[in-house]
């Protein structure tokens, strides 16, 4: 069974973007860059809320026809535009580049997407996972932490009562001081 894989970075204080919604601060390099398409080009799908999807595909369409694009930048526009994505939004009307809507997350349809062939689900956006997350759907967190304080923002995980128990996959440190932090949830039977 297909696995639902929760990606985001993160500030050190648990952002995922300032109180204006900015990002500017993610240090994205090269060396990060290509380690995301390393693990996004084996993926079978992105499930993104509507905020994240039109963010992205503002921009990565055409991202590999800019002359200031990076190599890694030219490989994700690429890996973007040709994979599946699974856009959950109430008011989104059309969307391009191999899109499907759909207005709400219902568990049975999540695990009916997770029982189908093909790679893992990359899960993105955090009031998306928010939603994942209170219906025990995400099985692994790979978070990039980031080295700075931002300070107030939208944070990734919201407020719960719950304890949620997780087993280290790998820590990895990224020559700019990124720190991806993969863990897994343990389920019962080893699924």
């Amino acid at each position: 069974m297909r696995k639902i894989v929760l990606m985001m970075s993160i500030s050190l204080d648990g952002y995922i973007e300032g109180p204006n919604r900015e990002i500017d601060w993610h240090l994205v390099d090269n060396e990060l860059h290509q380690h995301f398409n390393d693990v996004l080009k084996e993926m079978g799908a992105f499930l993104n809320g509507r905020v994240t999807y039109q963010l992205m595909a503002g921009f990565w369409p055409t991202a590999d026809a800019d002359p200031h694009s990076t190599g890694p930048m030219v490989e994700f526009a690429r890996i973007w535009r040709n994979m599946p994505k699974v856009v959950f939004s109430r008011t989104l009307q059309h969307a391009d580049w191999h899109t499907t809507i759909v207005r709400d997350v219902v568990v049975d349809d999540i695990l009916a997407l997770k029982a189908q062939d093909g790679g893992d689900l990359a899960l993105g956006g955090a009031d998306l996972a928010a939603d994942f997350l209170r219906l025990d759907l995400v099985d692994e967190f790979r978070v990039y932490v980031h080295p700075i304080l931002v300070g107030r923002g939208q944070r990734l995980f919201p407020e719960t009562d719950d304890l949620t128990a997780l087993r280290l996959l790998e820590s990895r440190r990224f020559g700019n001081g990124v720190v991806l932090l993969h863990y897994e949830r343990p389920r019962p039977g080893g699924h």
